[in-house]
């Protein structure tokens, strides 16, 4: 009598993690998008708490700054704690200090007031907390999703961190704060929670969400880990264009972002539901950006799609110095903010494929710096040339810096690299 073979156990093992990857695709996904959300709402109370406690401007701009001020300050170092610890674990952490700090300001509110003081306290605690979420979330996706289905987690972690930190959470916010604070800042520490609770299912494909090499390695000091991830990106060409490209593009829309409040109320003659639909063609552009990524990475490939960025952020920038058209203007929104998310999901992607798994929370952090750096850099620029000349001079110089980088990049930037898909990543290199 003879047995029956038994099934081969190759089909079974592929779809084990494809079905794990698939899930931690969304346990991400509305990870990112819930506490982006939360993130979003504190950057609109905290500063709108410092406005009531005092009239100094000073005072209340040190309070704004001091929840995107850690993005300058603590990157590099958070990079090298997110390459030597459990990733998942510093989510939790990150989320649990979030909602604690919160909780801190409700108790504050609810015995009489918060002060300035813990205002900047809780802002720069905040601060930290999101650039230790925001770096591991993005360094943990290799190990939580297969190479074939990254991009994908990659558009939709994107699309989630874009709309909802920088339009949805303001908005929520807005919403929020007709209940009072107390109840705002309530809602937001349990929205911390859900964040931490949503991780729990997550699983990593094989092994641990620690770094591969975390416990070993010649280089052991901070900044020796910080010289190894920076030497690391600086001596691929590939990242190295990347990142000064990104430095570049996000100076120009700082300066955007700083100067489109009076363009459009001064040269565009929009009122606020004018400007509302204006910036939130940015956030339309970012979701339509992350549904058609992979089919756009089909047509143009990856290198087409990033320089679709460079041409959105040319448009954005130059439309306020050749039009004062609304329309127009929120077109060119649309398009930039489209153009953005294709570039971070191929950035995102093209990293976790060429960074070894032990060095890919410093690169994370670094790019972080460069862009999120940049940002406040072009603003004050751009503030300067608009108060020194006009705002039309502004932008004029902006739109020749972003038009700038489009040939640079199509020279230095290979192709072939780009569209091919990764089949395996160094690990093991430090």
């Amino acid at each position: 009598m003879t047995t029956a073979p038994n099934p081969s156990p190759v089909a079974g093992t592929a779809a084990r993690p494809e079905r794990t990857g698939q899930r931690n695709t969304w346990l991400l996904t509305v990870f990112t998008a819930v506490t982006n959300l939360a993130d979003g709402v504190t950057k609109l109370i905290i500063p709108l708490m410092a406005a009531h406690v005092t009239g100094s401007p000073l005072a209340v701009s040190a309070v704004t700054l001091s929840l995107t001020l850690p993005w300058l300050l603590t990157s590099l170092h958070v990079g090298v704690l997110v390459d030597r610890f459990d990733r998942r674990l510093l989510l939790w952490l990150a989320d649990g200090v979030r909602a604690l700090s919160v909780l801190a300001l409700l108790a504050a509110v609810s015995w009489g007031g918060a002060g300035m003081p813990l205002l900047f306290a809780c802002g720069l605690v905040l601060g930290v907390a999101e650039v230790v979420a925001l770096t591991a979330a993005a360094s943990l996706v290799p190990a939580a999703v297969a190479d074939p289905g990254r991009e994908r987690a990659n558009a939709w972690m994107t699309g989630a961190e874009t709309v909802c930190n920088q339009f949805a959470g303001p908005l929520v916010g807005a919403a929020l704060l007709t209940a009072g604070t107390a109840a705002a800042l309530g809602a937001t520490a349990v929205t911390y929670v859900l964040g931490t609770l949503i991780l729990l299912p997550l699983v990593p494909l094989a092994g641990r969400f620690r770094a591969d090499g975390a416990s070993g390695g010649s280089v052991r000091s901070v900044h020796g880990d910080i010289r190894a991830g920076l030497a690391f990106l600086w001596g691929n060409r590939v990242l190295r264009t990347m990142a000064l490209t990104l430095t570049v593009m996000c100076a120009c829309w700082g300066a955007w972002m700083a100067l489109i409040p009076l363009a459009a109320t001064r040269s565009m003659g929009a009122d606020d539901g004018d400007y509302g639909v204006l910036m939130s063609a940015l956030g339309l552009g970012g979701v339509v950006g992350a549904v058609t990524v992979r089919l756009v990475n089909r047509v143009l490939g990856r290198k087409g799609a990033m320089s679709a960025d460079l041409l959105g952020t040319l448009v954005l920038v130059a439309t306020p110095w050749l039009t004062s058209s609304l329309v127009l203007n929120t077109v060119a929104a649309f398009l930039g903010g489209m153009g953005g998310v294709l570039w971070s999901v191929n950035s995102r992607t093209i990293g976790q494929s060429l960074v070894p798994d032990a060095l890919l929370g410093r690169y994370t952090a670094a790019l972080r710096l460069f862009s999120w750096g940049a940002l406040p850099l072009g603003s004050a620029l751009a503030g300067v040339l608009a108060q020194a000349a006009d705002l039309s001079v502004a932008f004029a110089v902006f739109s020749l810096a972003s038009a700038g980088l489009i040939v640079p990049f199509l020279r230095w930037m290979p192709a072939g690299e780009l569209t091919a898909e990764p089949t395996a990543r160094a690990k093991d290199r430090p």
